[in-house]
């Protein structure tokens, strides 16, 4: 889903390795806290399912995982564009293909690797499996083992078998192919199509759109020796011989000649500028070759200004991106325990992609991909941001499925599904990924104010390498330099831009800049000129204030208080100033945000109100709808309390505020979360439960999110500084280098 050649091998194997070796764990979803939850896990209450599955076998997808569980299964003889490097090689590849089905689509995913070359070897491995799975996704397997492997499991097994790497990128390359179509105005039965690269994803993509209308007679397959004839015999295969076509073209060049869809699953640099030039109007290319494409979008439209242009890379429009695939069509396909993916059911997740791609885009989709989105050329096929995937598509699938006879238990209610999958999206991980795509649009220049901490480095290297803009180290060259190096990252010291206020040409400027806001505050020239020299926190928000870098991240080696006295030296970021600080608790699927976390210590009506609205802008710069409920220890008036007052007080300043968000209070934290709990208040105004908390004092708001980090495992993100002049975050000193960069990208945001 992105350029590797940003991440560099030590970072890649630093994140596999920490915190704990690999990328998922098993995690209980029953209590397993009191002997009796042990025995009703275990013995003897596990006796009772055991015997009713062996009297129904069907209620096995009722009591066990087996409906929620897919087997991710390779040999590693075709490791993404690494080749056979073995099974034990894939593992870290068959991992992260399982953390995607969750991650998605909330499907279980299990990782099997398979140390066999052998295709009936592995039948039978996979086969003997059967039971304990609901399907089989198969990956980087090596053709044409592969299409043995699929074919012998699809009839001899009862469950959805698939090869991803076929049938994923022929389903997501016919969903950009039917909206390419639909904005040119050909049929798809019309269209004269050229294949080229005749493995297992090509075959499969000609399959999918033959079997979608596209007549034999139109489609030519080229591979690496030409084009597949009948009649040819070098280097053919029964799977190329069923595609071999009635033409006297022998060469790609030949069959682009008057061509209305080039299909690429090939080699970079296979498709030239004179092939495309010689291609019909309104030429459809999908140049699908990773990491790089036949013909890159520059190139062809370069010669053909009225090309669609679709490639695998994230970095051009319309990317074909298995992840808008896979997850979704297993999700259909198990919510109906369904006994086979067909041929209708690859058809209905293109035709569902295809329109979803042609609806308004929402606005948290556009800020996910930073930019706004609206179908036409450059954008045929959908984003993985976008949420509405996982309630579009899987029922889509499974409606296929139920017409076509392969659902054990088909959906009554179609609706209550679709209510169903959306209870099931994650809006934590579309958060985090609509931060980074957005920090990567704006390209920052950051300053990371503490260079002479590694995690500090780590993270600006980090940010760097990964394209979301330019690292600038405030710290002394040698000794970033040493740091990096013992860090092992000495190559990035050519890299990254260090700034040392002993150096600086700008000093002068900063220091009659400094003098003349703190003059009359008690400085004299000589605190100013220690301040803007010698105090990294001073001197980078004097390069902030000036323009000489965009946004700040700082507060990693500091407390908090400190750092914000230093801060206000350069910026009016007091409680008098309305700066907030907001921390998001990530956990379970759920986002919070709590207020105030950072600058108000007793905030009182006037100053909660504020708070609330800073919380709301932070929210909503997130994509997140908010709900503010303004906390206590009584809900509503009970117990009367002259502490909970203030809280209660303040909704009615919201009131004379007239503002556009909802809001109440005062509440205890379980009304404001748990719905059955608000529903004894019917006169409550929320619609849902809150999600932007407003606490009466820092300290407990300094407790709660400590307690959900520390207690239940809480991912923290904060506390995010709102209210201020220029984006400037700061960190905890306990902050990870991941946490780091994360407060980062929300600075080159300007969340808040």
């Amino acid at each position: 889903m992105s350029d590797k050649s940003k991440i560099t091998p030590e970072e890649a194997l630093r994140y596999h390795i920490h915190p704990t070796p690999g990328k998922y764990e098993v995690v209980a979803s029953k209590p397993m806290t009191t002997q009796r939850d042990l025995s009703l896990a275990y013995s003897p209450g596990v006796a009772v399912p055991v015997e009713a599955i062996a009297e129904a076998p069907e209620t096995a997808y009722d009591y066990t995982t087996k409906g929620n569980l897919v087997a991710v299964v390779s040999n590693g003889t075709a490791i993404l564009g690494l080749g056979n490097l073995g099974a034990l090689a894939s593992k870290p590849v068959m991992e992260g293909k399982s953390v995607l089905f969750k991650r998605f689509a909330d499907v279980n995913a299990i990782d099997i690797e398979l140390d066999t070359e052998d295709p009936e070897e592995i039948i039978k491995a996979v086969k003997l499996m059967g039971p304990t799975f609901g399907g089989i996704n198969l990956e980087d397997i090596k053709a044409p083992e592969c299409f043995i492997i699929e074919q012998r499991l699809k009839e001899e097994m009862d469950i959805p078998v698939f090869h991803d790497d076929q049938h994923g990128t022929a389903v997501i390359c016919a969903a950009g192919l039917i909206n390419a179509l639909h904005l040119t105005g050909k049929r798809l039965e019309d269209c004269r199509i050229v294949l080229n690269g005749a493995g297992a994803a090509g075959i499969a993509c000609l399959e999918l759109v033959k079997a979608m209308g596209a007549k034999h007679d139109n489609c030519i397959m080229c591979d690496t020796k030409g084009v597949i004839y009948q009649g040819r015999k070098e280097g053919m295969n029964q799977w190329k011989s069923a595609h071999a076509a009635n033409t006297d073209a022998r060469t790609l060049e030949d069959a682009m000649n008057g061509a209305d869809v080039f299909l690429g699953v090939s080699a970079k640099g296979a498709v030239t500028p004179e092939m495309v030039a010689s291609m019909a109007d309104d030429p459809v290319i999908f140049a699908m070759a990773n990491p790089d494409p036949e013909i890159s979008p520059e190139e062809a439209h370069a010669v053909r200004a009225d090309a669609i242009v679709a490639t695998g890379r994230s970095d051009y429009p319309n990317q074909v991106n298995n992840v808008l695939g896979f997850p979704y069509l297993f999700r259909g396909a198990l919510d109906i325990h369904a006994r086979a993916i067909n041929d209708e059911m690859k058809i209905a997740c293109a035709q569902a992609l295809a329109e979803l791609a042609r609806l308004d885009v929402p606005d948290e989709v556009a800020i996910a991909y930073g930019r706004k989105l609206s179908f036409g050329r450059d954008y045929i096929i959908p984003t993985p941001f976008d949420p509405r995937l996982i309630w579009v598509i899987p029922p889509a699938v499974a409606q296929a499925g139920m017409e076509t006879g392969v659902a054990r238990r088909p959906i009554v209610d179609m609706g209550r599904y679709r209510d169903a999958l959306k209870a099931r999206m994650d809006p934590t991980a579309s958060v985090l990924s609509g931060i980074a795509a957005r920090a990567k649009a704006a390209q920052a220049r950051m300053i990371f104010a503490e260079g002479d901490d590694e995690r500090v480095l780590r993270a600006a290297v980090s940010y760097q390498r990964a394209g979301y803009g330019k690292a600038l180290v405030v710290g002394r060259e040698s000794d970033v330099k040493q740091r990096l190096e013992a860090a092992g990252l000495g190559d990035a010291s050519r890299e990254l831009e260090v700034v040392n206020a002993a150096n600086s040409r700008h000093l002068d400027a900063y220091r009659d800049f400094l003098y003349n806001r703190l003059q009359r505050k008690g400085f004299d020239t000589h605190d100013i000129d220690r301040l803007a020299k010698r105090d990294r926190h001073v001197f980078s928000a004097l390069m902030l204030a000036h323009g000489h870098g965009d946004a700040l991240v700082t507060g990693a080696t500091r407390k908090s208080a400190h750092v914000m006295k230093l801060i206000n030296h350069v910026f009016d970021a007091t409680a008098e100033d309305g700066a907030v600080g907001v921390t998001a608790l990530l956990h379970k699927g759920k986002i919070v945000f709590i207020a105030d976390t950072l600058v108000h210590e007793w905030p009182n009506e006037e100053d909660l109100a504020n708070i609330a609205e800073r919380g709301v802008a932070v929210a909503r710069s997130l994509g997140i709808e908010p709900r503010v409920a303004f906390l206590s220890f009584s809900t509503f008036g009970y117990p009367v309390s002259e502490r909970a007052t203030k809280m209660h007080v303040a909704s009615r300043v919201l009131d004379r505020r007239g503002v556009d968000f909802e809001y109440d209070g005062e509440m205890t934290v379980d009304v404001a979360l748990n719905m059955e709990a608000m529903s004894k208040y019917p006169f409550c105004r929320l619609t849902g439960p809150a999600n932007v908390l407003v606490v009466p004092a820092r300290h407990s708001a300094s407790i709660s999110v400590k307690l959900m980090q520390e207690m239940a495992g809480a991912t923290v993100i904060g506390p995010i500084l709102s209210g201020v002049d220029k984006p400037i975050q700061i960190c905890s000193t306990v902050s990870t280098v991941n946490d780091i960069t994360n407060m980062a990208l929300l600075a080159a945001c300007e969340v808040g």
